[in-house]
């Protein structure tokens, strides 16, 4: 099977400081990859040269295109890379703020995404965006007002539909349930889950919280420093971890 993404060999520093060193990773259709590490481990850097927000020093980002194929996302044009982050690329924020126009409606930030790949009719629009709400739990009374007028965990659920209303086959998620309450966290995990099943999605998910590994990511990824020291299938690695490293984060957790 061809991997929808093939990465080889990225690579970031930031002077003499290294936010990822020689990175490879395969990601195959509708597979879920958690990469966690503590903070400065570089795993959200990692995600932002591969999501296309910073660029890396060294490497290749190959996405299997739907028109062409394999392609390396870093030698496509600028034009290509904001279409292919607007169909089937998606990047959810830990801070909905930074994925939500606050200014406009609910069903405004999801219908601009559809505006933005073409999508012209008024009525067909607000259906989809209506349908996208309630796939996020999100009540239809509620299309009109801003994101200004929700909660956090609901603004989190409203950038989920934004991002996933145009049917993306990848979705990057930078700490997606960072800073909400645990209750809050638990409903939007479920949430995201079942969309991800349901949907098929191949999805990068980076998290300190090894419980949402747990539960969204088929393989796993630890970063330290800049370097990958452990990966393999999840629940392999929580419950046997082989890397030092591994064992103390893991341990961490269950001594709390």
């Amino acid at each position: 099977m061809t991997p929808l993404l093939d990465v080889q060999s990225l690579g970031k520093s930031y002077g003499g400081r290294i936010g990822c060193a020689d990175v490879s990773l395969r990601l195959y259709p509708g597979e879920v990859l958690g990469i966690v590490g503590e903070s400065g481990s570089g795993k959200s850097t990692l995600l932002n040269c591969l999501a296309g927000h910073l660029p890396p020093d060294t490497g290749r980002v190959i996405f299997d295109t739907r028109a062409e194929g394999p392609r390396d996302v870093l030698t496509m044009s600028e034009p290509e890379r904001r279409m292919l982050g607007r169909t089937d690329w998606a990047f959810v924020h830990q801070n909905p703020r930074d994925g939500l126009r606050m200014r406009i409606s609910a069903g405004g930030n999801v219908g601009e995404r559809l505006m933005a790949v073409g999508a012209r009719h008024y009525g067909e629009i607000r259906a989809q965006a209506t349908d996208w709400l309630a796939r996020v739990e999100i009540a239809e009374a509620r299309i009109d007002d801003r994101p200004s007028a929700f909660s956090g965990g609901m603004q989190q659920r409203l950038q989920i539909a934004r991002n996933l209303v145009t049917g993306p086959r990848l979705v990057f998620m930078d700490e997606p349930t960072g800073g909400l309450d645990v209750s809050v966290q638990a409903r939007l995990l479920d949430l995201i889950r079942g969309l991800v099943r349901r949907m098929g999605l191949s999805a990068i998910v980076v998290t300190h919280d090894l419980a949402v590994v747990r539960l969204l990511a088929d393989r796993l990824m630890v970063m330290k420093d800049g370097h990958v020291i452990e990966t393999g299938l999840t629940d392999q690695v929580l419950d046997d971890p082989q890397a030092p490293y591994t064992q103390l984060l893991v341990s961490s957790v269950l001594q709390v």
